[in-house]
């Protein structure tokens, strides 16, 4: 099976040194983006509401404004990203994420407010996950690529732990528009971080072998097996982002106290990172498929778990499961593509499936509040969340990987197996 890797890889465009410094410029400034640009607006989000008088849904409207653009941004990003690698790119997306962030900070108005977040999102296309796992994919190969991408996630994973306190204790004295300035000056660290730690030759696309019809982007976007399991992976998104965003009112309900709650939710995030590390020997061992299946298989279960089960020690046993199934589930999606079509037009291919993705997670915290809503209970909206989720089950068993180039994703399972030079 294949860990991301196919006849067509590129990973030849840099030396050994060259890719360590890839991967360390990029868990650095991944720990940032996602810090600054994601984790810190719900810390602020009631602050920021209180303080302007703008209703708690319009704020967090903004955000999902600027969630929705960057999935529409990220269809350009992949083709500039193919053609051009992620060097200027991340760079110029790093100074338009600073910019965006002090118009964020200095709004006086809530279409002002609505605006910067439009303009962040377009920035956080070019320099969030997306564009960094297509730099792993182009610079690294087969089980290096695998271990890189880990380790990337990882580090990306450390995000919240760094940033929520940071900006609590910064809001604390300074208020929110004071505290995003402050962040947005920590940020502006990425931008030579992007400049220098990217340079090199990038494995453009002239310099390899010309694809056969049925693999380019349009014949593959289009296909069964990608049209299933970006259906799969949107339903995922949608139901594990409700059960995420709704697990502490769930906990309530179950006669949990809010400080207990929160710790619990906070357990998911250890249960990431165990689950990234542990999805290379799952990789070895499983197909694509079989990756699909189990991974999502579990996600779903847990959410049904989660709305049947109300004891404390059930809950965090069940949390820290899903967590890890979560964890797993960010490195099949950086890999979903490479496993089934090869490395040729990853990014572009990657980001007409993570529209959709990104749509649904946009769309969760919403409709996981009006289930409960609905159906009278947090437990059966989980419950209902839960036989969604078993749905994109069914989904990837569609999502066959196909023979493409010079060879095949399954000849790689020996490369995985052996020892290999990693980060």
């Amino acid at each position: 099976m294949s860990i991301g890797g196919s006849g067509d890889d590129r990973g030849s465009g840099l030396d050994a040194a060259g890719r360590r410094r890839v991967l360390t410029t990029l868990c650095l400034t991944q720990v940032t983006g996602w810090g600054v640009l994601f984790y810190a607006f719900p810390v602020l989000q009631g602050s920021i509401a209180d303080d302007t008088s703008w209703s708690p849904s319009s704020v967090a409207g903004a955000f999902t404004v600027g969630q929705v653009t960057a999935a529409l941004a990220g269809l350009v990003v992949g083709r500039v990203l193919d053609r051009h690698g992620p060097r200027l790119l991340m760079t110029a997306g790093s100074l338009s994420a600073l910019l965006s962030l002090s118009l964020v900070a200095t709004a006086g108005s809530l279409p002002a407010f609505v605006a910067a977040w439009t303009l962040a999102g377009a920035s956080t296309a070019a320099v969030l996950y997306a564009p960094a796992f297509a730099a792993i994919t182009g610079w690294y190969d087969g089980a290096d690529r695998l271990r890189a991408l880990t380790v990337l996630t990882v580090a990306g994973g450390l995000a919240s732990t760094v940033f929520a306190p940071l900006t609590a204790t910064l809001h604390a004295s300074l208020g929110w528009r004071s505290t995003l300035l402050v962040l947005a000056a920590v940020l502006a660290l990425t931008v030579p971080a992007h400049w220098w730690g990217l340079r090199g030759a990038w494995p453009t696309r002239t310099r390899q072998p010309a694809s056969p019809a049925h693999h380019a982007p349009i014949a593959v976007i289009t296909s069964q097996s990608f049209l299933a399991l970006t259906a799969a992976l949107a339903i995922t998104a949608l139901c594990s982002t409700a059960v995420v965003v709704n697990l502490v009112p769930l906990l309530r309900e179950h006669g949990i106290d809010l400080r207990t709650a929160s710790l619990i939710l906070a357990l998911g995030g250890l249960g990431q990172v165990a689950g990234r590390l542990g999805y290379g020997p799952l990789a070895v061992r499983l197909s694509p498929v079989g990756q699909g299946v189990l991974i999502l298989g579990v996600l779903a279960a847990t959410a049904g778990l989660l709305g049947a089960v109300s004891t404390t020690y059930a809950v965090v046993v069940v949390v820290l499961v899903a967590g890890a199934a979560r964890g797993c589930l960010t490195l099949l999606r950086a890999t979903a593509v490479t496993d089934r079509w090869g490395t040729r037009h990853y990014a572009q291919l990657s980001a007409a499936m993570s529209l959709p993705v990104a749509l649904a997670g946009a769309a969760a915290p919403w409709l996981g509040a009006q289930l409960a809503s609905w159906l009278g209970s947090y437990a059966a909206g989980f419950l209902v969340l839960a036989g969604v989720n078993a749905a994109a089950v069914a989904l990837v068993l569609l999502t066959r990987p196909e023979r493409h180039g010079s060879g095949a994703p399954e000849t790689i399972r020996a490369e995985v197996s052996s020892p290999a030079a990693g980060p």
